[in-house]
């Protein structure tokens, strides 16, 4: 599948996008939210070196004191002009490994071309000592059916490498599976064991949804601390530039059946920061069952994510499905002290996607956990307009209430977790499957089912509480599918004259004991 690129959220609104922010009301939970995952168990502390992280962070409080410069250099020779094509049939020689001969951990440095033409400064640290990694195009090979007249490793003007992706031992023994990569402003993604590439975390997301255009800041700079060869991390720092905020960042992964990556990033803004999102990841979403908008496909689903979960700080668990939408949605989810949300991939068997090329079943999860108190904010969430499934049209992160002042140090920590699904700690029945269609009695109405998991209410039937915003809410009944594993939750909902309506359902004890996480999701005429 070719390479998804991100929709700005200002075109979408150009097009007759919608603001409507909406907090999320649900119902207390008693339970707490789960703990970390065991894989981000603390990383070993390393030997002194003469450089780390504070060394990172006064490279960017420096530069935050100038004006920006965004790096660009003119793709030539044999990158300029690439088509996509061409672009894939360059491939890092394995032989120029930086890290040939450590057992666990390689290393790919990934050209210049295509859609990627800021240079990016790569180094490697060995001893505490940085060593640059200077572009050189006799580290690629060129596929010949691509390049039949060779190519041309003399001209690189001031191109740089757009990236690199990391190897480890992950699925099969003895074999350098890749499990990250960094290329592209400041995205990067990961994978876990039996997961392939699927949904996108970014360093930082500024005026996403904006009228005026997003601001995508960009990883200038990376060193690698070459790993010892019996450590299972790997850390990499990064200065990360943009036109409002410059800012250092530490990336500590283990990569596993949980890809675990803790991050720590300062930040110094050149301006007051307003809107600005923290521990952004980026995803698609077409359609589902939930939502299918005038598609034809014989697919039943294509997203690489399928719903937000988020586990408040007031013990909440909700579940907000993902929809197909015709304007520019934001959706905002008011919370204090978050414990952890992210976009997940539910919907994990081949019968869902039917898709034997994208393998959508396969896609990871991503999940998010604080490592200390963020205060109060929210959840937002973008949902972009999309009619296929090339381009990246969901973004989540957390929003601060106050806004990141412009001359002050700003020092974050969180994991992030890429795995199949997160862990699920609470004792509350999860949102297995929701469907929607227009309703058989009514030209109007719409049918929804949402199917909890059945395995909780052994002893006795739940109480079911579903509401909505506008419109209204009819014939609501619970039905046990014990064959399926799922007590069936089947309402109407009937919009009248609404154009947007926030519907909520949640199962509780006849005492009123929430016993099931809160399913959230958005309608749209």
């Amino acid at each position: 599948m070719k390479r998804r690129q991100f929709l700005n959220a200002a075109t979408a609104l150009a097009a007759g996008g919608s603001f409507a922010a909406v907090p999320a009301q649900a119902q207390t939970a008693t339970d707490q939210a789960a703990p970390a995952d065991a894989a981000g168990d603390t990383p070993p502390a390393p030997a002194p070196t003469v450089f780390g992280f504070e060394e990172v962070a006064a490279l960017a409080a420096e530069r935050a004191t100038r004006v920006y410069e965004q790096p660009v250099a003119d793709l030539v020779g044999s990158f300029a002009n690439l088509t996509y094509d061409q672009y894939r049939a360059i491939r890092f020689r394995r032989d120029r490994d930086p890290f040939a001969g450590n057992p666990r951990f390689g290393m790919d440095l990934l050209p210049p071309g295509s859609i990627f033409y800021e240079p990016v400064n790569i180094s490697v640290v060995r001893d505490g000592v940085p060593h640059r990694l200077d572009f050189d195009p006799s580290m690629l090979d060129f596929d010949p059916s691509q390049f039949p007249d060779g190519a041309d490793l003399q001209n690189k003007g001031e191109m740089g490498w757009s990236g690199f992706r990391m190897r480890t031992i992950l699925n099969r023994p003895g074999v350098l599976d890749e499990f990250l990569v960094f290329q592209g402003a400041t995205y990067f993604r990961a994978v876990a064991r039996g997961t392939i590439y699927g949904l996108s975390a970014r360093g930082l997301a500024i005026k996403t949804g904006s009228p005026d255009g997003e601001e995508f800041p960009l990883f200038t700079d990376f060193w690698i601390q070459e790993p010892s060869d019996g450590s299972e991390w790997v850390r990499i720092y990064a200065v990360l530039d943009s036109k409002s905020v410059a800012g250092a960042y530490q990336f500590d992964i283990n990569p596993g059946a949980v890809s675990m990556v803790r991050v720590r990033v300062a930040l110094f803004p050149r301006v007051d920061l307003q809107n600005t999102g923290l521990a952004p990841l980026t995803s698609m979403f077409w359609f589902s069952p939930a939502s299918r908008r005038e598609v034809d496909d014989y697919r039943p689903a294509v997203h690489d994510s399928d719903g937000v979960q988020m586990h408040t700080g007031a013990g909440q668990a909700l579940w907000r499905t993902l929809g197909a939408h015709k304007t520019l949605q934001i959706s905002s989810f008011v919370d204090n002290n978050p414990r952890g949300f992210g976009l997940i991939q539910r919907k994990r068997a081949f019968e869902d996607y039917q898709d034997s090329e994208a393998l959508y079943h396969l896609r990871p999860s991503a999940w998010i956990q604080p490592e200390e108190n963020w205060g109060e904010g929210e959840v937002r969430l973008v949902e972009i307009p999309v009619e296929n499934e090339f381009n990246d049209n969901i973004v989540t992160c957390w929003v601060p209430k106050d806004p990141l002042v412009r001359d002050r140090r700003h020092e974050y920590r969180y994991r992030l977790g890429f795995a199949p699904l997160p862990a699920n700690d609470l004792p509350l029945a999860r949102v297995v499957q929701v469907r929607s269609g227009r309703s058989v009695n009514s030209q109007v109405a719409r049918s929804v089912i949402v199917d909890f998991d059945l395995s909780l209410f052994a002893d006795a039937l739940p109480e079911s509480k579903v509401t909505t915003s506008a419109g209204n809410i009819a014939h609501a009944y619970l039905k046990p599918l014990p064959h399926q594993g799922v007590l069936r939750l089947a309402f109407e909902f009937e919009p009248g004259d609404a154009t947007l309506a926030e519907l909520q359902a949640v199962l509780t004890s006849p005492e009123g004991v929430v016993q099931s996480e809160t399913w959230l999701a958005r309608w749209t005429a």
